[in-house]
């Protein structure tokens, strides 16, 4: 069962009508409307692309975070053959906030690394909605030096609220973790392309996106905070979640321009939950193009490219 969003309704009262049209003519007891159905079908098309052309950045960050969004499971299991998961940090435990392991992406091996929320109460509950505990980076760290060792680049697929803030994950060292990890991708010497996909939250994000190639969803949403966040800390209140959100410029959109990502995925009409199949499908095309433009480059020339894009980043606004 499709999950509208609030500012859905009137496509939602739209696609409800058509609904109700074709119950009506399958059942029998109604007249041809065939025409009628057709008409508002349109009309929905229509009114969901002119909504979706003209979103507020609080309206993308609702779409970012959409529960029926596809996750690293759904990206994993279209973009990826022969997925080969590791398990653990070998300091303390494993953490399923973060999914990393061995594929072939198109016939070549890859490391893949990413967040995954869940997509049910158990499976959240499990994930611990993809927000990382220390050993969740201490792993992807791991599993990165292992791709660096054998030549293998890496996948990072980005989508979570932050890293997990509790007071065990302090303890054993949060900040030093993601510290680490972002380390290990700067140190990289084979290249490392990483998509947002849903929600790229502050250093839980950037632990493993600090990539070579950084590419962000149409919808999605990249920043140090969340707008709930920013709003409690500046106006002591949540409530202005939404004047933050467009003050802090955490749209794809707006991340292009100031030169922090450098590829948009376009998105189905209505997000990527609408269609996550061609979303998927679009996905792997810009990490296929973005790997490729990266190849031929020595270990050398990767790491300086990429040390020379974050060195860039603010120069020249």
């Amino acid at each position: 069962m499709r999950s509208y969003l609030d500012f859905e309704k009137p496509v939602a009262e739209l696609e409800a009508k058509v609904e109700e049209l074709r119950a009506l003519a399958s059942s029998g007891e109604g007249v041809a409307i065939t025409d009628e159905v057709q008409r508002l079908e349109a009309k929905a098309r229509e009114a969901l692309v002119a909504l979706y052309a003209n979103l507020t950045p609080w309206q993308k960050t609702l779409v970012a975070r959409h529960p029926q969004r596809p996750h690293f499971a759904d990206f994993a299991k279209a973009l990826f053959e022969d997925f080969t998961p590791l398990a653990g940090d070998r300091k303390y435990g494993e953490d399923e906030a973060i999914i990393g392991g061995f594929a072939r992406f198109r016939g070549e091996s890859v490391c893949v690394l990413g967040h995954e929320k869940g997509s049910s109460t158990e499976t959240r509950i499990r994930h611990n909605f993809g927000m990382a505990r220390p050993e969740g980076y201490r792993k992807a760290a791991r599993i990165m030096e292992l791709a660096d060792r054998f030549g293998v680049p890496v996948i990072s697929l980005v989508d979570t609220a932050g890293a997990y803030p509790g007071i065990g994950a302090e303890e054993r060292g949060q900040a030093e973790a993601i510290a680490r990890s972002t380390d290990a991708c700067l140190g990289l010497s084979v290249p490392n392309v990483a998509l947002v996909i849903g929600e790229g939250g502050s250093g839980g994000a950037i632990a493993i996106a600090t990539a070579n190639k950084v590419l962000m969803m149409e919808h999605a949403i990249y920043s140090v905070i969340s707008p709930e966040g920013a709003a409690s800390i500046l106006w002591r209140d949540t409530a202005k979640a939404q004047d933050a959100a467009t003050n802090m410029k955490i749209t794809a959109q707006d991340l292009l321009k100031f030169g922090i990502i450098d590829t948009i995925v376009k998105e189905p009409s209505g997000g990527a939950h609408r269609d996550p199949e061609a979303a998927v499908a679009a996905a792997g095309e810009a990490i296929a193009d973005s790997l490729s433009s990266l190849s031929g480059l020595d270990g050398a020339a990767v790491r300086k490219a990429r040390r020379d894009k974050f060195l860039a980043i603010g120069r020249g606004l």
